[in-house]
């Protein structure tokens, strides 16, 4: 089978480049289909996609772009353009991979096709600034990023060098073999943070003795945006959401929050979960004096020397005992809610420092008065950690799938 691979750029100013680029990847027996998102000049390489069709994709015309002359809107829509396009092409099964280049404009158009895409398809991004801060440009995704170490302005000893490891890399992954002997396994999805890892290991023990395969997500906000995204991406059959932590960085301002649509992706995809509320004792921060001052008459404990902790409050427990309520009865598949009533994380529980029963009741009371009647509620007597509650959450989501 043919491969095809996307290759969206500024023809205009990148036009030779991206022709050199073409070559090499022609001559490993890829066919490319080129998308131009240039605005200022005709382009120097004949493109598959016009920028006119780009700017269509985005909802906007070129002459509309050219008319307002504001370069980052011209970006930003032909970032939009690029993304629809990538996806319904994957979606017709004509593209098996990504590759673009550029500085700061051409990296993020070339990633925007990229981050459209799920997990697995290649994607390689040549780019000035890969050598930095990458997280804006590769989110949640497996976006393999390359320095081009020089600019990327003509071609020299190299530029030329940089782009060939990337055209080889790009054909070796696509011809890579298929060798993952679990992909016929049920991919289930868990979440864990240090304070809740003895209750989460024994769940993905009994889920995977039953036949499964259990993804663990480390809940420190990137981890929870990558769940969301693998679930929406259709990958995810199930989960066990033990540790929503997030979701009280979120509404108290922590470092780890997962953003405002953390604990939605299961629900509108309509798969099993099971929703506890592990953690929901805690907000993160880095040391201690980059805390805010309105916190800081707080209750703290130092996790170590980078990570500070803050209890949460009976009031906030409260606001966020509701919205994991109002988020689970949207669910459109099976959902229970889990709570148990002996502490929500290591730090809860009689002589540890966040050990607080009005917090937690006032938690316990927020999900009960907003609840709907489609959700399952279940509460045990244990501490979130106890073996058994570990394996009481594992068996009830093994009764849904």
């Amino acid at each position: 089978m043919r491969m095809n691979i996307f290759l969206p750029g500024t023809f205009d100013t990148k036009g030779i480049e991206f022709a050199f680029l073409k070559s090499l990847l022609e001559k490993q027996g890829i066919h490319c289909i080129c998308a131009d998102a240039g605005v200022l000049n005709p382009p120097t390489l004949a493109p598959d996609i016009s920028r006119e069709d780009v700017f269509l994709a985005a909802g906007t015309t070129l002459k509309n772009v050219l008319l307002e002359k504001d370069r980052g809107k011209a970006v930003e829509a032909a970032a939009k353009g690029l993304a629809k396009i990538a996806l319904d092409l994957f979606k017709k099964g004509e593209i098996q991979g990504v590759l673009g280049m550029g500085g700061s404009a051409g990296t993020t158009l070339g990633t925007a096709a990229m981050r459209a895409l799920p997990f697995g398809i290649p994607k390689i991004m040549v780019s000035t600034l890969a050598s930095g801060q990458v997280r804006p440009f590769v989110g949640v995704k497996d976006i393999t990023m390359i320095h081009s170490v020089v600019d990327i302005s003509g071609l020299n000893r190299i530029s030329t060098k940089v782009l060939e490891n990337a055209a080889y890399a790009m054909a070796g992954m696509l011809n890579s073999p298929a060798t993952n002997t679990t992909l016929e396994k049920t991919l289930l999805a868990a979440t864990m943070f240090g304070v809740t890892t003895p209750c989460v290991e024994t769940g993905r023990n009994i889920l995977e003795q039953s036949g499964s395969e259990v993804l663990v997500f480390h809940a420190t906000g990137t981890g929870g945006l990558t769940m969301e995204s693998f679930i929406r991406d259709g990958m995810i059959k199930g989960v066990l959401d033990i540790t929503t932590t997030e979701l009280a960085d979120e509404l108290v301002g922590g470092i780890l929050s997962a953003g405002s649509d953390r604990l939605t992706a299961a629900a509108i995809m309509g798969i099993p979960q099971i929703i506890s509320v592990g953690a929901l004792d805690m907000v993160n921060f880095g040391t201690l004096d980059t805390v805010p001052e309105k916190f800081r008459k707080r209750r703290f404990h130092s996790h170590n020397s980078n990570v500070t902790l803050m209890r949460t409050t009976p009031e906030e427990n409260d606001l966020l005992g509701k919205e994991i309520a109002l988020k689970a009865s949207a669910a459109k598949g099976p959902t229970a809610i889990i709570f148990p009533l002996g502490g929500i994380s290591a730090l809860d529980a009689p002589g540890q420092p966040f050990w607080w029963p009005e917090a937690n009741q006032a938690l316990r009371k927020g999900l009960q008065s907003c609840l709907s009647p489609n959700v399952e509620y279940i509460e045990m007597n244990l501490h979130i950690n106890d073996p058994a509650f570990g394996e009481a959450c594992a068996q009830k989501l093994k009764s849904y799938l």
